[in-house]
Protein backbone atom coordinates (compact mmCIF):
# COMPACT_ATOMS: atom_id res chain seq x y z
CA UNK A 1 0.00 0.00 0.00
CA UNK A 2 1.23 3.48 -0.98
CA UNK A 3 1.99 5.75 2.27
CA UNK A 4 1.05 9.52 2.43
CA UNK A 5 4.20 10.49 2.05
CA UNK A 6 5.39 8.78 -1.29
CA UNK A 7 2.16 10.17 -2.92
CA UNK A 8 3.43 13.84 -2.10
CA UNK A 9 6.73 13.10 -3.09
CA UNK A 10 4.90 11.54 -6.40
CA UNK A 11 3.10 15.03 -6.43
CA UNK A 12 5.85 17.24 -5.89
CA UNK A 13 7.97 15.27 -9.46
CA UNK A 14 4.94 15.75 -10.98
CA UNK A 15 4.57 19.34 -10.52
CA UNK A 16 8.46 20.20 -10.76
CA UNK A 17 8.59 18.18 -14.22
CA UNK A 18 5.18 20.54 -15.19
CA UNK A 19 6.88 23.58 -13.80
CA UNK A 20 9.83 22.53 -15.91
CA UNK A 21 8.22 22.14 -18.93
CA UNK A 22 6.02 25.69 -18.43
CA UNK A 23 9.55 27.28 -18.05
CA UNK A 24 10.38 25.89 -21.34
CA UNK A 25 7.72 27.03 -23.49
CA UNK A 26 8.21 30.40 -21.64
CA UNK A 27 11.59 30.80 -22.30
CA UNK A 28 11.44 29.80 -26.07
CA UNK A 29 8.24 32.36 -26.53
CA UNK A 30 10.88 34.99 -25.10
CA UNK A 31 13.35 34.25 -27.50
CA UNK A 32 11.06 34.63 -30.28
CA UNK A 33 10.12 38.02 -28.89
CA UNK A 34 13.54 39.01 -28.75
CA UNK A 35 14.43 37.57 -32.17
CA UNK A 36 10.94 39.80 -33.37
CA UNK A 37 11.90 42.90 -31.82
CA UNK A 38 15.52 42.83 -32.98
CA UNK A 39 14.39 42.06 -36.64
CA UNK A 40 11.81 44.99 -36.33
CA UNK A 41 14.35 47.12 -34.86
CA UNK A 42 16.52 46.59 -37.95
CA UNK A 43 13.99 46.79 -40.51
CA UNK A 44 11.23 49.77 -39.14
CA UNK A 45 11.30 52.71 -41.61
CA UNK A 46 10.53 56.51 -40.89
CA UNK A 47 6.61 56.97 -40.66
CA UNK A 48 5.54 58.41 -43.65
CA UNK A 49 3.00 61.34 -44.02
CA UNK A 50 -0.26 61.72 -46.31
CA UNK A 51 1.45 63.82 -48.16
CA UNK A 52 4.05 61.15 -49.12
CA UNK A 53 1.70 59.35 -51.06
CA UNK A 54 2.47 59.57 -54.59
CA UNK A 55 -0.03 61.40 -56.69
CA UNK A 56 -1.10 57.81 -58.90
CA UNK A 57 -4.13 57.67 -61.01
CA UNK A 58 -6.53 55.81 -58.67
CA UNK A 59 -7.89 52.61 -59.58
CA UNK A 60 -11.82 51.74 -59.55
CA UNK A 61 -12.37 49.69 -55.75
CA UNK A 62 -15.17 47.88 -54.60
CA UNK A 63 -15.68 47.68 -50.34
CA UNK A 64 -17.70 44.89 -49.43
CA UNK A 65 -19.22 44.73 -46.25
CA UNK A 66 -21.48 41.51 -45.04
CA UNK A 67 -24.03 42.42 -42.73
CA UNK A 68 -26.17 40.20 -40.63
CA UNK A 69 -27.88 41.48 -38.04
CA UNK A 70 -26.54 44.90 -37.98
CA UNK A 71 -29.07 47.56 -38.25
CA UNK A 72 -28.03 49.24 -35.19
CA UNK A 73 -24.30 50.11 -36.87
CA UNK A 74 -24.83 49.51 -40.68
CA UNK A 75 -26.32 52.61 -41.32
CA UNK A 76 -24.07 54.72 -39.21
CA UNK A 77 -20.98 52.83 -40.61
CA UNK A 78 -21.78 53.55 -44.15
CA UNK A 79 -22.67 57.70 -44.03
CA UNK A 80 -19.16 57.67 -42.36
CA UNK A 81 -17.32 55.49 -44.69
CA UNK A 82 -19.36 57.72 -47.58
CA UNK A 83 -18.25 61.08 -45.53
CA UNK A 84 -14.99 59.67 -44.47
CA UNK A 85 -13.16 57.99 -47.79
CA UNK A 86 -11.02 60.70 -50.15
CA UNK A 87 -10.73 58.65 -53.23
CA UNK A 88 -12.77 59.33 -56.87
CA UNK A 89 -13.70 55.97 -57.79
CA UNK A 90 -15.35 53.14 -55.58
CA UNK A 91 -18.58 51.82 -54.94
CA UNK A 92 -19.62 49.46 -51.32
CA UNK A 93 -21.52 46.97 -51.78
CA UNK A 94 -23.23 45.45 -48.98
CA UNK A 95 -24.88 42.08 -48.55
CA UNK A 96 -27.98 41.51 -46.95
CA UNK A 97 -30.00 38.59 -46.13
CA UNK A 98 -33.70 38.23 -46.63
CA UNK A 99 -34.66 37.17 -43.22
CA UNK A 100 -32.76 40.20 -41.87
CA UNK A 101 -35.71 42.88 -42.39
CA UNK A 102 -33.97 45.60 -39.90
CA UNK A 103 -30.27 45.40 -41.71
CA UNK A 104 -32.21 45.42 -45.53
CA UNK A 105 -34.07 49.08 -44.83
CA UNK A 106 -31.35 50.16 -43.25
CA UNK A 107 -29.10 49.64 -45.97
CA UNK A 108 -31.69 50.84 -48.48
CA UNK A 109 -32.34 54.00 -46.56
CA UNK A 110 -28.76 54.78 -47.29
CA UNK A 111 -28.71 53.58 -50.61
CA UNK A 112 -31.33 55.70 -51.82
CA UNK A 113 -29.69 58.64 -51.32
CA UNK A 114 -26.32 57.72 -52.79
CA UNK A 115 -25.49 55.58 -55.74
CA UNK A 116 -22.39 54.51 -54.61
CA UNK A 117 -24.04 51.86 -52.33
CA UNK A 118 -25.14 48.84 -53.70
CA UNK A 119 -27.37 46.32 -51.99
CA UNK A 120 -26.74 43.23 -52.41
CA UNK A 121 -29.24 40.62 -51.05
CA UNK A 122 -28.00 36.56 -50.55
CA UNK A 123 -29.67 34.37 -52.01
CA UNK A 124 -31.09 32.36 -48.75
CA UNK A 125 -31.85 33.41 -45.26
CA UNK A 126 -28.43 33.68 -42.99
CA UNK A 127 -26.73 33.92 -40.99
CA UNK A 128 -24.49 31.95 -43.10
CA UNK A 129 -20.41 32.51 -43.28
CA UNK A 130 -18.74 35.66 -44.03
CA UNK A 131 -17.07 33.75 -46.69
CA UNK A 132 -20.41 32.78 -48.32
CA UNK A 133 -21.52 36.32 -48.11
CA UNK A 134 -18.31 37.57 -49.29
CA UNK A 135 -18.96 35.30 -52.28
CA UNK A 136 -22.17 36.58 -53.26
CA UNK A 137 -21.13 40.13 -53.27
CA UNK A 138 -18.03 39.10 -55.77
CA UNK A 139 -20.81 37.45 -57.93
CA UNK A 140 -22.35 40.85 -57.83
CA UNK A 141 -19.85 42.79 -58.17
CA UNK A 142 -18.78 40.83 -61.18
CA UNK A 143 -22.23 40.76 -62.93
CA UNK A 144 -21.74 44.91 -62.69
CA UNK A 145 -18.93 45.30 -64.07
CA UNK A 146 -20.41 43.14 -66.93
CA UNK A 147 -23.19 45.67 -67.83
CA UNK A 148 -21.50 48.74 -66.90
CA UNK A 149 -17.85 47.80 -68.71
CA UNK A 150 -16.37 49.24 -65.59
CA UNK A 151 -13.63 46.73 -64.47
CA UNK A 152 -12.84 46.73 -60.55
CA UNK A 153 -9.46 46.52 -59.74
CA UNK A 154 -9.03 45.13 -56.14
CA UNK A 155 -11.53 44.04 -53.21
CA UNK A 156 -11.55 45.82 -50.25
CA UNK A 157 -12.90 44.09 -47.21
CA UNK A 158 -14.45 45.61 -43.93
CA UNK A 159 -16.77 44.87 -41.41
CA UNK A 160 -20.08 46.58 -40.28
CA UNK A 161 -18.49 47.99 -37.00
CA UNK A 162 -15.34 49.54 -39.07
CA UNK A 163 -14.41 53.10 -39.05
CA UNK A 164 -12.21 53.57 -41.71
CA UNK A 165 -9.45 56.17 -42.57
CA UNK A 166 -9.74 58.95 -45.35
CA UNK A 167 -6.41 57.75 -46.73
CA UNK A 168 -7.29 54.25 -46.90
CA UNK A 169 -8.06 53.56 -50.50
CA UNK A 170 -5.14 56.27 -51.54
CA UNK A 171 -2.60 53.80 -49.77
CA UNK A 172 -4.54 50.71 -51.48
CA UNK A 173 -4.24 52.26 -55.05
CA UNK A 174 -0.25 52.61 -54.48
CA UNK A 175 0.65 49.19 -53.04
CA UNK A 176 -1.96 47.14 -55.59
CA UNK A 177 0.07 48.18 -58.53
CA UNK A 178 2.89 45.57 -57.59
CA UNK A 179 1.08 43.53 -54.97
CA UNK A 180 -1.61 41.09 -55.12
CA UNK A 181 -2.95 41.24 -51.39
CA UNK A 182 -2.58 44.79 -48.85
CA UNK A 183 -3.16 44.56 -44.88
CA UNK A 184 -3.08 48.15 -43.27
CA UNK A 185 -2.59 48.11 -39.73
CA UNK A 186 -5.88 47.67 -37.87
CA UNK A 187 -6.19 50.00 -34.45
CA UNK A 188 -9.21 48.42 -31.79
CA UNK A 189 -11.29 51.28 -30.22
CA UNK A 190 -10.96 50.25 -26.23
CA UNK A 191 -14.77 50.35 -24.96
CA UNK A 192 -14.30 51.62 -21.21
CA UNK A 193 -17.56 49.19 -20.69
CA UNK A 194 -15.70 46.23 -21.90
CA UNK A 195 -12.15 46.90 -20.81
CA UNK A 196 -11.13 43.36 -20.59
CA UNK A 197 -11.97 42.10 -23.94
CA UNK A 198 -11.04 45.65 -25.45
CA UNK A 199 -8.06 45.96 -23.73
CA UNK A 200 -7.11 42.04 -24.70
CA UNK A 201 -8.13 42.97 -28.73
CA UNK A 202 -5.89 46.53 -28.58
CA UNK A 203 -2.82 44.78 -26.94
CA UNK A 204 -2.79 41.79 -29.94
CA UNK A 205 -3.60 44.25 -32.73
CA UNK A 206 -0.72 46.61 -31.27
CA UNK A 207 1.96 43.53 -31.60
CA UNK A 208 0.66 42.13 -34.26
CA UNK A 209 0.12 45.00 -36.38
CA UNK A 210 2.88 47.30 -35.24
CA UNK A 211 5.64 44.71 -34.94
CA UNK A 212 4.97 40.92 -36.24
CA UNK A 213 2.99 42.02 -39.82
CA UNK A 214 5.51 44.22 -40.64
CA UNK A 215 8.73 42.05 -39.54
CA UNK A 216 6.92 39.40 -42.14
CA UNK A 217 6.17 42.03 -44.91
CA UNK A 218 10.06 42.69 -44.79
CA UNK A 219 10.86 39.18 -44.44
CA UNK A 220 8.96 39.01 -47.46
CA UNK A 221 7.18 35.78 -45.35
CA UNK A 222 3.44 35.12 -45.70
CA UNK A 223 1.69 38.04 -44.17
CA UNK A 224 -2.35 37.06 -42.81
CA UNK A 225 -5.13 39.30 -43.53
CA UNK A 226 -7.08 40.73 -40.61
CA UNK A 227 -10.72 40.45 -42.57
CA UNK A 228 -10.62 44.19 -42.61
CA UNK A 229 -8.58 46.81 -43.64
CA UNK A 230 -7.29 44.53 -46.51
CA UNK A 231 -7.66 44.48 -50.20
CA UNK A 232 -7.23 41.96 -52.78
CA UNK A 233 -6.47 42.37 -56.56
CA UNK A 234 -9.03 41.14 -59.08
CA UNK A 235 -6.74 38.96 -60.98
CA UNK A 236 -5.95 37.53 -57.63
CA UNK A 237 -9.22 36.72 -56.84
CA UNK A 238 -9.80 35.31 -60.34
CA UNK A 239 -7.44 33.17 -60.12
CA UNK A 240 -8.81 31.45 -56.95
CA UNK A 241 -12.26 31.64 -58.33
CA UNK A 242 -11.21 29.32 -61.26
CA UNK A 243 -14.88 29.84 -62.63
CA UNK A 244 -16.40 28.88 -59.88
CA UNK A 245 -17.79 32.13 -58.93
CA UNK A 246 -16.44 32.00 -55.16
CA UNK A 247 -13.13 32.86 -54.78
CA UNK A 248 -13.74 32.67 -51.13
CA UNK A 249 -14.07 29.08 -48.89
CA UNK A 250 -17.91 29.15 -48.33
CA UNK A 251 -17.59 26.65 -45.16
CA UNK A 252 -14.48 28.69 -43.49
CA UNK A 253 -14.58 30.15 -40.55
CA UNK A 254 -11.67 32.20 -41.30
CA UNK A 255 -11.55 32.99 -44.98
CA UNK A 256 -8.99 35.91 -44.18
CA UNK A 257 -6.27 32.78 -43.47
CA UNK A 258 -7.94 30.94 -46.06
CA UNK A 259 -7.48 33.29 -48.90
CA UNK A 260 -3.96 33.71 -47.89
CA UNK A 261 -3.00 29.76 -47.79
CA UNK A 262 -4.75 29.21 -51.00
CA UNK A 263 -3.11 32.45 -52.89
CA UNK A 264 0.13 31.08 -52.02
CA UNK A 265 -0.76 27.93 -54.53
CA UNK A 266 -1.33 30.11 -56.77
CA UNK A 267 1.38 31.43 -59.79
CA UNK A 268 2.20 34.82 -57.92
CA UNK A 269 3.69 32.16 -55.13
CA UNK A 270 6.39 31.76 -58.19
CA UNK A 271 6.41 35.16 -59.70
CA UNK A 272 7.99 38.51 -58.90
CA UNK A 273 5.03 39.85 -57.54
CA UNK A 274 5.64 40.38 -53.91
CA UNK A 275 2.46 38.81 -53.03
CA UNK A 276 1.26 40.81 -49.67
CA UNK A 277 2.62 44.32 -48.43
CA UNK A 278 1.83 45.94 -44.82
CA UNK A 279 0.92 49.48 -45.79
CA UNK A 280 2.75 51.72 -43.28
CA UNK A 281 0.36 54.02 -41.02
CA UNK A 282 0.04 57.72 -41.57
CA UNK A 283 1.01 60.65 -39.26
CA UNK A 284 -1.87 62.54 -40.69
CA UNK A 285 -4.23 60.15 -40.47
CA UNK A 286 -4.31 57.16 -38.25
CA UNK A 287 -5.49 53.75 -40.58
CA UNK A 288 -8.42 52.01 -40.44
CA UNK A 289 -9.89 51.74 -36.81
CA UNK A 290 -12.31 48.90 -36.15
CA UNK A 291 -14.56 49.46 -32.80
CA UNK A 292 -15.47 46.82 -30.41
CA UNK A 293 -18.96 47.66 -29.47
CA UNK A 294 -18.57 51.26 -30.20
CA UNK A 295 -21.86 52.75 -32.33
CA UNK A 296 -20.98 56.07 -33.49
CA UNK A 297 -20.84 57.75 -37.11
CA UNK A 298 -17.34 59.14 -36.51
CA UNK A 299 -14.52 58.11 -34.38
CA UNK A 300 -11.06 60.22 -33.68
CA UNK A 301 -8.35 59.24 -32.31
Amino acid sequence: MIGPGALLVAFDRAVAELALFAAVVILLGGVDDVLMDLVWWRVRRREPNRADLPAAPPLPLAVFVPAWDEQHVIGAMLRATLTRYDHPDYRLYVGCYPNDPGTLAAVAEVASHDARVRRVVVTHDGPTTKADCLNQLWRALVSDDVDSGRVTAAIVLHDAEDVVDPAELRVFDDHLRDAALVQLPVVPLIDARRRLVSGHYADEFAESHRRDLAVRSALEAAVPLAGVGCAIRRDALERLEAGSGAPFEPHSLTEDYELCRSQDKTSYAKSGIKRTVLAKSLKAAPLPTRSLGITMPFVGT
